[in-house]
């Protein structure tokens, strides 16, 4: 994963580079801000903000950027279980951030990833990594749809699926009444096929909430721009509107109350009021 932030300039990677150095690897490029144009294989892809494409480092490409942020995701080619011959008829095409398909879902996914890995790898958790891996998986589930084909591995449909259904978790975290049945029928899943998803992940439909949900409000406690919320405040955000229950889920958690853990991290304590709870 690589994050660019640079002034106008433009990027070549030549025949002889490609011959000199392969590297057996796609890339997906994420416009933050900005614009890029991505050239390759006869094709042009002009990118804004909330678009990305998708390019291979074995044949030669440009990429023209203007003062931008772009976010970059490299991986193995075999990953995504496609006919690589196919998947050059792909590359350089612009994947709009708005069409409201499945490839919409990768670009928030991969800023979230973006976002979160450095804290999670940080942890020894390695979440970061099979983050990254499931959006590939959906990038190899769009891309196929795209083929018209089926992925060489029968799981990466169930992963993307479970991608898609985590970024609508991750859509809806701040609505208290968020629940199973809700997420299944917006997926049109059934709900048992819904509890079946996340028993192979190894955590119930309600603990991934639970766990994104503290994990936000962990973020805020610590995050200096949110040193003047209340405590009540940071919970009611991320769907837990009854205080002394945010209190107590998050103690069970973290073994410190929210108050006493944004203290502990140097969050101005004295902004919050004395009623609230610990």
């Amino acid at each position: 994963m690589i994050e660019v932030r640079a002034e106008p300039h433009t990027a070549r990677r030549t025949a002889r580079l490609v011959k000199a150095a392969p590297a057996g690897c796609y890339k997906i490029g994420l416009q933050l801000r900005g614009t890029a144009v991505l050239i390759q294989d006869g094709r042009e892809a002009v990118l804004t903000a909330g678009d990305f494409a998708f390019y291979d480092t074995d044949r030669p490409y440009t990429l023209a950027l203007n003062q931008h942020r772009m976010l970059v995701l490299v991986f193995p080619k075999d990953m995504l279980g496609l006919p690589q011959s196919r998947l050059a008829g792909l590359t350089a095409i612009r994947m709009p951030g708005e069409d409201g398909g499945m490839a919409s879902l990768i670009g928030p996914f991969l800023g979230q990833v973006a976002d979160l890995i450095d804290e999670m790898d940080a942890r020894g958790l390695g979440a970061g990594v099979r983050l990254a891996g499931n959006v590939v998986d959906l990038l190899g589930t769009v891309l196929a749809e795209r083929l018209d084909c089926t992925p060489d591995d029968p799981d990466t449909a169930h992963r993307a699926l479970m991608v898609q259904i985590t970024a609508f978790i991750e859509a809806h975290l701040g609505e208290a009444d968020l629940a199973p049945a809700q997420i299944a029928a917006a997926h049109h899943i059934s709900l048992r096929q819904l509890h079946k998803l996340f028993h192979a992940s190894g955590m119930t439909v309600a603990g991934w909430i639970r766990q994104r949900r503290l994990e936000r409000c962990g973020h805020d406690l610590r995050d200096p721009h949110c040193a003047a919320w209340p405590v009540a405040a940071v919970g009611a955000r991320w769907g837990y509107p009854d205080p002394a229950h945010f209190s107590r889920l998050f103690k069970a958690t973290y073994g410190l109350g929210p108050r006493d853990y944004r203290a502990s991290h140097g969050r101005a304590g004295q902004v919050l009021a004395s009623h609230e709870p610990s």
